[in-house]
Order: C-alpha cells, then structure tokens, then sequence
C-alpha cells in the first residue's frame, strides 16, 4: 500500500467531483447570500451591532481555528466520511438557523455551521486529488473552483430575491437541496481515501486555536461595537492572546505532527505570503460586508438590488483569475502579487464616492469593478504560490493553513467594523468611508509585503 491508501474507485470520478461541488457550495453559498440578509436579520431580532458582527463571526471562528484539523480527520478516518458528516452539520445547522426563534439561537446554529464548513471544505478537495491524477487533477480542481464562483455569484441575487419576498430565514434553505445531494452522491457514488500516516488529530492544538481567536474576537468585538475598552475587552483579548501563544508552544513540541507544523514558517516567502493573505482578505472582507449593507441601510438599496450590485465582482473573479494564473507562471507571481493589492485598495478609494443619493453606475458600480479586477489579479498566483513555497509533503498543509488566514483575516476585520455598524443615516456614510480608507492602507500594506519578503518566488500548477 502507498501512503495515499484508498480503495479501488467503485464508479466514475465525474461522480466525486459532482458531491464535492454541491457540498463546498454550502460554503461559498453562505459567504456571499448572508451580507444582502443582514440589515433585515438585525432588524428582525431588534440587535445591535455587536450582534450583527456575530451572526457573520461565529460561522467564521470555527472554520478558521478548525479547518487544519478537518483535514487531518479526514486523512486519519476518512476524507468521504468526514465530507458526509460535515455536510450534515452543515445541512441541519442551516434548517436550525431558519428556524430560530431568538438570536442566541441563530448564533449558536451558525457556530454549527463553521464546524460543518471546517469538516467539508478540505475534504472535498481532497477527494478530488485522490480520485484525479495529472492534467486531469487540475481540470477537476478547475472546474471545482470555477462552479465554486458560480454559486457565489447566483447566492446575493438568489438571496437578496427571498429576503424581498419570502423573508430572511428562506435563505438559509437553499442550503438543503445543496447538503442533501451532496451526502446521496458520497455515500453512493464516491469511493473512500485516507492517507492514516499523515493524519495529524492535533486536539490540544485545535482547542487553543479555538480559544485563543474566540477570546480575542470577542474582545475586539466588544470594544469596536462600544467604542470603549473596558475591562471586559482588555481581560478576553489578554486571555485570547495567551492562548494563541500556548497554542505555538504546543505546535513546536508536537513538530511534523502539530496541526500547523512550524517548520513551514523558516521560509521567507510562505510567511510573507500569508501575511499578504491576511491584510488582503481581511480589507477585502471588511468592504464585503460594509458595501451592501451601507447600500441597503443608506442608499435605500432593496437587498435584490445590493445583490445585483456585487455582480461585478465574482464574473470578474471566475473570468480574470485563470488569465492571470496562466501570465503569472510565465512572467512569475511576484509582480501581480504587488499589484493585485494596490488595484483593490483602489477600488476602495473609489468607494468614497458612494453616499446616500449615490448613482449605480458611475459610483457604485465602478468601485465595485476595481475591487474586483485587483481580487482576479492577485487570486490564481497566491494560490499556486502557497503551494510552490514549501516542500512537496507540506502542500497540503499550507494551502489548508492559507485558507484558514485568509478567514482569520475576515474574522478579526468583522470584529473591528462595530463602530461602523452602529452608526445611522449620515454617520454610516461616514464611518463607512473612514473604514474605505483604512483598508486601502491596509492594501497598501499587503503589496509592500509581496514586495519585500516574496523574493524569486516559484509558482507550482494544481
């Protein structure tokens, strides 16, 4: 046996990457449906802003502290299994969220969810690795990742729609047929890999993980959301923080078999892309979450109509990023690395533009193209690059632990933008720019790492 055991395939791998593709739907599915929903959710509870910033956060703390050690479970009992149960969770999390009738409730269903997306999301994609090889692999991968922006691209409008005329809870059951698919196409169809060996169930670092950002989110929450550091804030943030130390200390004892091995962290160019990822995503991730709801609370925009207004931006992703994965592996990736950053946080300074009698077309519209043109710029070349930067064994963990920063990025961006939310009329308009402003600073900052700590970085194809 190798070390990529699997059983012998029972049917097509067409099959598997159809499951696949209908479970990590869920996940691009809630990432892009939720922020049209959240002024109607606010509204529906009565919730302030701190509220409003965890029904987006307590989906993302789980995925993030948890998505390495998905995959090390699916690598150690079964990456079809993990993939089934996670598409469970995710599945009767959903109903569980349409149903709630409080919002301690909607919260609680929605952490279930991020444990749900943790599970599927790297175990689709492993399934996928191990039931394609070569060029076909990389079709497969392709394909996967290009119905992924499919499915966020129908979701704001689809969503933005039920919201109008059904109501906010009926978006989460675009969840079911999605889950309940997937599940019947795994268990029927998609043959079983493990790879037992690699299996890395690193709980102590999971739970530390877990901690340490929840009292950290938490804290910045608090403090955001009150435009005050109490004492409360101050003693969860000193708290998380000491978490996420022991959690390094943990993960340097437990070496090659920690969760996040640390060894991956002496190349120059693997911290500098993570770096980059973390200050991208998390300017990017910010804007997401404050353009339609300033559209929809300022702008007297109808959630269909904010749905619409993000069309631009995964078109633009899903067509742009294969052209620039293709430039980036002949002219190298450094340079749309740098640029890439630059051209969203340009897009965000457009963004000043937009206030309360703001036009579509020349105001909206074009910073949301620009957000987006820089997004497909700097997309396909960090994804290859994060694999091109460590050693062939390690690939799996990186791409798992990019992932993971780049919703950590979102996670602590969320957690920061309570002094925007809270604000009304006028002063959402407001704070909304200065937020603007702050993330293209931010940008500023990701292209300045791509350009000093990436070196002669090496691209490596799916």
């Amino acid at each position: 046996m190798t070390a990529e055991a699997r059983e012998k395939p029972r049917a097509d791998p067409r099959w598997t990457l159809a499951a696949c593709i209908l479970a990590s739907s869920l996940s691009f599915v809630e990432g892009s449906v939720l922020n049209v929903a959240l002024p109607a959710i606010r509204a529906s509870y009565g919730a302030g802003a701190a509220e409003v910033q965890w029904v987006v956060n307590a989906y993302l703390l789980p995925l993030s502290a948890l998505l390495l050690l998905g995959g090390a479970l699916g690598d150690h009992f079964g990456r079809r299994r993990l993939l089934v149960i996670g598409t469970g969770l995710f599945t009767v999390a959903s109903i569980l969220c349409a149903l709630a009738p409080s919002l301690e409730l909607l919260l609680g269903a929605r952490a279930v969810q991020g444990v749900g997306a943790a599970l599927l999301l790297p175990n689709s994609l492993a399934l996928l690795n191990a039931a394609y090889e070569g060029e076909k692999r990389g079709q497969a991968v392709g394909i996967w990742a290009a119905a992924g922006a499919a499915s966020a691209a129908a979701a704001p409008l689809l969503g933005g729609w039920l919201v109008d005329n059904v109501g906010w809870p009926a978006i989460f059951y675009i969840n079911i047929p999605l889950g309940l698919g997937a599940i019947a196409l795994a268990i029927a169809f998609v043959s079983e890999s493990r790879n037992p060996g690699a299996g890395r169930t690193d709980y102590a670092g999971a739970f530390l993980a877990t901690a340490g950002l929840g009292g950290t989110t938490y804290g910045l929450t608090r403090w955001s959301s009150s435009a005050a550091l109490d004492a409360t804030a101050v003693v969860t943030m000193a708290g998380g923080l000491a978490m996420l130390v022991l959690f390094l200390m943990v993960e340097g004892r437990k070496g090659d078999r920690a969760m996040m091995p640390l060894g991956m962290f002496v190349d120059r160019c693997f911290v500098g892309l993570n770096l980059m990822t973390f200050l991208l995503y998390g300017a990017f991730s910010a804007a997401m979450l404050l353009v339609p709801y300033v559209l929809i609370e300022a702008v007297d925009y109808s959630p269909i109509q904010a749905g619409l207004a993000l069309l631009p931006l995964p078109i633009l992703i899903s067509v742009g990023s294969p052209i620039m994965g293709q430039l980036a592996m002949r002219i190298g990736p450094r340079l749309p690395l740098a640029i890439g950053p630059l051209v969203v946080g340009a897009g965000m300074l457009l963004g000043l533009r937009i206030g309360t009698e703001s036009d579509y077309w020349t105001e909206v519209m074009p910073a949301v193209a620009v957000m987006a043109l820089g997004m497909a710029i700097a997309v396909a070349p960090l994804t290859s690059s994060v694999l091109g930067s460590v050693d062939q064994k390690h690939t799996g963990t990186a791409s798992g632990f990019n992932s993971a920063v780049a919703r950590i990025g979102g996670l602590i961006a969320t957690a920061l933008l309570g002094v925007v939310l809270s604000r009304e009329g006028a002063g959402l308009i407001g704070g909304f720019h200065s937020a603007l402003i702050a993330s293209a600073v931010v940008c500023a900052a990701a292209s300045g790492s791509a350009l000093t700590l990436l070196g002669n970085i090496r691209m490596r194809e799916a």
